[in-house]
């Protein structure tokens, strides 16, 4: 059955849109993830243009994550006030890259420069989890422990100006790295279509030294805030907002990820991180092999703005 994408034009297989929405949802809900940065790329790969794929990806963020943050918020495991500095700070950033990715579609290196961030992050990301992984499953099989690395001091920070005290997460630290921290996350959200919680997590325990318990509800109430208005944005910017492609995907999350919660809950931590590791790895990889493949079509033609043949 084929669906026409509007703002994609192009016809695709609706069955094949709610799978792949039910696939990421799947994902997202056995390893703990957001999932934007695995859908941009399965989109990107299914022939939808990496503008579209980008924006509409922002919107399918925003509908997840506003029924993890609301649960968060009735737990009261949220620091509304850490969470504001990052929203705030996350909204210049997502303004930031919404400006960045117009620039970049201007000059025709949009496709590029995204594929190159991809597998950048992503290769990174998924070698460093996959290793740890496998070091800690080599670990436990041969019965011994293995040595815990304690996050270092926070010397530096404590010199650093502008302390703000969040009662919630019982620390008092200097809105310098938070503010940064958050602008840093909205612009790669708005400019690669990710909701950046695989690196604002990890950044807000060992960085910021915020409890584990206050993480990532803090993190929904800013990824929610910054992608919100990275749609918007994006809608009104761009016009790159797919709503026909973005309902398709939200159904389909919704229902797969119910099951992958399910299936999360049976696995050994070492190994739900080997495999995400190396999903996220092989996600990489195939970007990088897309990057120096040669093209089916080697020319391509295309108008500029401004020009008049």
């Amino acid at each position: 059955m084929e669906l026409y994408l509007p703002i994609a034009e192009l016809p695709m297989n609706v069955f094949m849109l709610l799978g792949m929405g039910a696939a990421v949802g799947f994902l997202s809900g056995m390893f703990g993830v957001g999932g934007g940065f695995l859908l941009t790329p399965l989109l990107i790969f299914s022939g939808i243009p990496p503008a579209v794929a980008v924006a509409t990806v922002s919107s399918q963020i925003v509908a997840s994550s506003t029924s993890g943050a609301l649960s968060y918020f009735r737990k009261r495991a949220v620091d509304v006030k850490l969470g504001g500095f990052l929203l705030v700070s996350g909204v210049i950033g997502s303004y930031l890259g919404v400006k960045a990715f117009t620039r970049l579609r201007e000059l025709g290196q949009l496709d590029l420069v995204i594929a190159i961030c991809y597998v950048t992050f992503l290769s990174t990301i998924g070698g460093l989890m996959l290793t740890e992984a496998l070091r800690a499953i080599a670990a436990q099989r041969s019965g011994r422990p293995l040595p815990v690395k304690r996050p270092g001091g926070r010397t530096w920070m404590q010199r650093l100006p502008l302390k703000v005290r969040f009662s919630r997460s019982k620390l008092t630290i200097s809105a310098i790295p938070v503010v940064l921290l958050g602008i840093a996350i909205g612009f790669l959200g708005a400019l690669l279509g990710i909701g950046g919680g695989f690196i604002m997590v990890p950044a807000l325990i060992y960085l910021l030294k915020v409890p584990t318990g206050i993480v990532i509800g803090t993190t929904l109430m800013q990824t929610l805030g910054s992608m919100a208005f990275a749609t918007v944005a994006q809608a009104a910017t761009n016009q790159t907002v797919d709503v026909v492609l973005g309902l398709c995907l939200m159904i389909g999350g919704v229902v797969g990820a119910q099951f992958g919660a399910e299936v999360g809950q049976k696995l050994r931590g070492e190994t739900l991180r080997a495999l995400l590791g190396l999903l996220v790895l092989s996600v990489g990889i195939r970007f990088a092999v897309d990057l120096v493949l040669t093209p089916a079509d080697v020319y391509s033609i295309s108008f500029m703005s401004g020009e008049q043949l």
